[in-house]
Order: structure tokens, then sequence, then C-alpha cells
């Protein structure tokens, strides 16, 4: 017996828009149903698979995430951080080595921490 992963749930404020930027972040579409305005709006990321699940809460974000999202560009990392700081990410520290290791440490709109790491390419150069 195992548990599968269903979605990974995410507060926020506006569950709609900061779905919008994760759509754009993981070129996946938004729910057909979810509306500006939702409580709750959800990005799904394969087919059958898990998805980013935004619920409306009270309260803001205070403290740094205990989970946070690691992702691995298709493209180039220095041009997929250029990308998402363009769709109103932040970065928040950058850990990229001159030898072209590391990651850099984004926000979402909302202050959610993520992770840029290298892409395949990266890693083969």
């Amino acid at each position: 017996m195992v548990s599968v992963v269903q979605n990974v749930a995410i507060d926020c404020a506006d569950a709609y828009e900061l779905a919008r930027f994760w759509s754009e972040v993981t070129g996946r579409p938004l729910d057909a149903a979810d509306r500006p305005g939702d409580p709750e709006v959800q990005v799904t990321l394969a087919e059958g698979g898990p998805a980013l699940y935004f619920h409306q809460v009270p309260e803001p974000k205070t403290v740094k995430n205990r989970l946070h999202l690691c992702l691995r560009p298709e493209t180039r990392r220095e041009q997929e951080v250029e990308r998402l700081l363009g769709l109103g990410a932040t970065l928040v520290a950058d850990r990229r080595e001159a030898d072209g290791a590391g990651w850099a440490v984004l926000a979402d709109p909302e202050g959610n921490e993520f992770c840029v790491l290298r892409s395949a390419s990266d890693r083969a150069a």
C-alpha cells in the first residue's frame, strides 16, 4: 500500500491570480472551470498527475516556506530566471556558482519561494 500525491496545496491571498502566474511558469493551463475571484483554483501539471492547488486564506505569508518547488527549466537556467522575473517573480537569493553549479531562489508574487535549477543543457556544458 502507498499514497499518491494528489496536489501540492498553496495558501494565498488571490487564488486565481497566483494560479495564473504558476500557469505561465509551468506552461500548463488553469482548470477550465476556474474564474477570477474563485477561492480555489488548480493548475494540473500532467494528465492524471498531481496539481498545484491554490486556496485563498485570510492570513498573509509571514515566514520562509518549509516546503518549496524546485524547477528544472527546458532552456538555460539564466534565460528561465529572466523569464520568471518578467512574469513577476523576485530574486530572493542567488546560489549560482562561477562554475555553473547551484541555483537561483525566487519568490512568486505572493512571496512563496522556489528554486530554479540548472537545465539539462547547463549540466552538459
